[in-house]
């Protein structure tokens, strides 16, 4: 099996993503996640360009990495400088990477339009670059830019950037599909034709403007490439990179042309929730292997089918990649998808207990009036136990009021929560104010039971999401309120339903409490 060079450049190509910003600490995580992954090269920034790359290559010396090498990304010299009087150029030297990328234009428009220098002057500059470069790294890669495209228009010259610099000692030549327009099929014939013409590695970087870049990546593998760049989760400028979580598994479960241990095969779905924390974005419920919805089966018929042979409808086993299958409950929901989902919650039962058929059309009649519990899980845990008497009662609301007051000149809103509970034959009331009517309800109610059970005090509400569930009703409209909770060891999603937006917000909350107190105290008598 040739060896697949994997080269991860998130923290890079991944960070000229609009509206993303990476910190200093946050590309250290990143870089220490992708380790302990077992990507091969890390691009760690471009020197040049900013003081927050500089200074993350100055703390990577001091980071033990067990498998990554940290890799300097720089451009070839100004055609009016020497490498040797370039800034941009020493500040790769500065870093002390062992390995070091250098980009320079294989398309000849590039050269002569945007550049505005002669064919050759390119060629020394990157001949230049490399030669003065080389004697302070073990390798030198070399991205040709625009390189598919130059290819195109101007074949011989686009191959003469490549000689040009592996001549020069660069060990891999990169062919960059920049503006991200090839296909796959295109990629396969061009990198065919180019390795006439080299002897040095061939590595493959793909944008995604055509929804291609993963496509053209396995297909430069299958034409001959053996080193892959990408980013975590495609991210990158305009429409993103070749999505390395996707590239992965292709090449290592389905093309067995990468070898990639399982263990950090099951990391891939962490890894790529760990980026998209760091980028302060929600990952894409439908993203392919690692996604929340790449092995949810929500139609009857496809449920009961994968309880029968799960390759009927998924194509690689989930856990392979540390995803999970899930059933979603929806009125679609079949009796597999409920058996199985109650399963998970530890409830024994069986497809043909009539209590199935009680619970699906619950479910459906709740969904009719704007109830789903494809995401509330918890809720739905208690909805089942509630209705096959599994459920143990810890608390009975006797009334709760909202209040909110802003008066002239306040530039605040104040909200004012009074919560009534009952617990055995006692009744506790309690007040709170709160940043909003749900928080105000929400420190009244702990309040009010933590006299009775102190674990509540553990519960944080670590997300709130409100969604109009029917569009043509204004402000009558059914919401539904998402809330997710944790305690520090779990994390729970519940939810609620209806028209007025604080009866849907309680609703919620109440699950969330209930939640824990089924998890902590169902079981011990209490």
């Amino acid at each position: 099996m040739t060896r697949i060079e994997l080269y991860d450049t998130t923290l890079r190509d991944g960070a000229q993503t609009w509206g993303i910003t990476f910190s200093l600490d946050d590309k250290i995580r990143i870089a220490q996640k992708l380790d302990e992954m077992g990507i091969d090269l890390i691009e760690g920034g471009y020197p040049g360009s900013n003081p927050k790359d500089r200074k993350f290559f100055k703390a990577a010396k001091d980071i033990p990495f067990k498998h990554s090498r940290i890799v300097a990304f720089g451009s070839t010299c100004r055609s009016d400088l020497t490498p040797e009087k370039d800034s941009q150029v020493a500040s790769l030297i500065e870093t002390g990477t062992e390995y070091v990328t250098i980009v320079g234009k294989s398309w000849d428009l590039h050269v002569r339009e945007i550049l505005a220098i002669p064919l050759e002057k390119n060629l020394s500059m990157i001949e230049d670059t490399i030669a003065f470069l080389l004697p302070h790294f073990s390798r030198v890669i070399f991205d040709a830019e625009h390189f598919f495209d130059g290819f195109k228009r101007n074949k011989e010259y686009a191959i003469q950037t490549l000689r040009a610099a592996e001549e020069k000692g660069a060990t891999v030549l990169v062919l960059c599909d920049t503006n991200g327009g090839c296909l796959p099929s295109e990629i396969s014939s061009i990198i065919t034709e180019t390795k006439k013409h080299v002897s040095a590695a061939i590595g493959i970087h793909s944008h995604n403007d055509s929804e291609t870049a993963v496509a053209n990546t396995l297909a430069a593998v299958q034409a001959g490439a053996v080193h892959v760049q990408g980013t975590i989760n495609g991210i990158g400028e305009r429409c993103g990179n070749a999505n390395l979580i996707s590239i992965i598994p292709a090449l290592a479960v389905k093309m067995q042309l990468l070898d990639f241990p399982p263990e950090k095969l099951r990391l891939l779905k962490h890894v790529s929730e760990f980026v998209d924390e760091m980028a302060n974005r929600t990952p894409l419920k439908s993203q392919p292997y690692v996604g929340a919805s790449a092995f949810a089966h929500k139609g009857g018929l496809h449920t009961s089918a994968v309880m029968k042979s799960t390759i009927a409808y998924e194509h690689i086993d989930p856990t392979l990649v540390g995803n999970n299958r899930i059933f979603p409950m929806s009125e679609q929901a079949g009796r597999a998808a409920l058996v199985q989902k109650a399963a998970q919650y530890g409830i024994p039962l069986k497809p043909e207990d009539p209590r199935v058929n009680e619970i699906l059309k619950t479910i459906k009649d709740l969904e009719a009036r704007g109830a789903h519990y494809e995401v509330a899980d918890g809720s739905f845990e208690l909805l089942m136990k509630r209705m096959l008497g599994l459920h143990k009662k810890f608390f009975t609301l006797h009334g709760f009021h909202v209040s909110n007051m802003k008066r002239q000149g306040d530039t605040k809103t104040y909200s004012d929560a009074v919560v009534r509970i009952v617990v055995g034959d006692k009744m506790e009331f309690s007040a709170a104010e709160g940043n909003g009517p749900v928080n105000a309800l929400d420190l009244a109610f702990r309040k009010a039971l933590q006299l009775f059970y102190p674990c509540v005090t553990e519960v944080m509400l670590t997300d709130f999401k409100v969604r109009v569930l029917e569009g043509t009703s204004g402000t009558g409209a059914t919401v539904r309120v998402l809330i997710e909770s944790t305690d520090g060891d779990q994390v729970w999603w519940t939810a609620g339903f209806s028209q007025n937006v604080i009866q849907a917000s309680w609703d919620a909350l109440v699950d969330s409490i209930d939640y824990k107190l089924q998890k902590d105290l169902a079981n011990r008598g209490s």
